[in-house]
């Protein structure tokens, strides 16, 4: 059985200028936040916050807004994969950051993201930005854990997928039961992996990094 294990990391963009980007036309909402929690929207260092603020949400949220046609269209292709058909394609450590939907405070990880093609296979970058399809939304770990796995499968309609997520929550560290080093695994297996024990055990083989 051949396996073809990518290892891929999707460093973090940032804008010299945060204050360019998409609005969603809520700055007259922070400003008056600003306001209730007692500061002075009109000083010199929270002239800019509003729209800064409007950008940074349009971005973080930007998941509502994409189009996954057009992330994947021309990136799926018919190969031939060998005898077995059981090929494991494995893209790993791929950085993710999201929102908590009850807080609105961030979690963020790692994912790990398999499947078994059956014909169909994809550009490996468009793995991560599936993720961010998805992590750009007010978001709870299981659900996204599950729409990737979903996302995949309908995509290419593999033999199995397998999405493992590992996070931590701003939530808990920050407020709450302020457990600062606490992490979070989440899972979702399809098709194959959730139907043979083979699979599932191959696929944390090489999470381990024992292939």
């Amino acid at each position: 059985m051949s396996i073809e294990l990518i290892k891929h990391g999707t460093p973090a963009h940032f804008e010299e200028d945060d204050t360019t980007g998409e609005s969603i036309g809520i700055q007259h909402l922070v400003k008056e936040m600003l306001y209730r929690i007692g500061e002075d929207p009109e000083r010199e260092g929270l002239l800019k916050t509003p729209l800064r603020v409007d950008k940074a949400i349009a971005f973080l949220t930007s998941g509502y807004r994409a189009d996954l046609d057009k992330i994947v269209n021309g990136a799926i292709f018919e190969e031939e994969l060998g005898r077995e058909g059981d090929e494991i394609v494995l893209v790993k450590d791929i950085e993710f950051y999201s929102m908590c939907e009850h807080h609105m405070i961030p979690f963020y990880g790692t994912m790990h993201v398999a499947y078994i093609p059956d014909r169909r296979i994809i550009g490996l970058s468009k793995i991560p930005r599936i993720i961010d399809i998805f992590a750009r939304r007010l978001q709870v770990q299981e659900r996204l854990t599950a729409q990737v796995a979903d996302c995949v499968q309908q995509v290419l309609n593999p033999k199995g997928v397998a999405v493992v997520a590992e996070a931590k929550h701003m939530c808990m560290c920050m407020r709450g039961v302020q457990k600062q080093n606490s992490t979070t695994t989440t899972k979702s297996m399809l098709g194959a992996f959730r139907e043979k024990p083979e699979h599932r055990s191959e696929f944390y083989a090489l999470l381990r990094g024992n292939n």
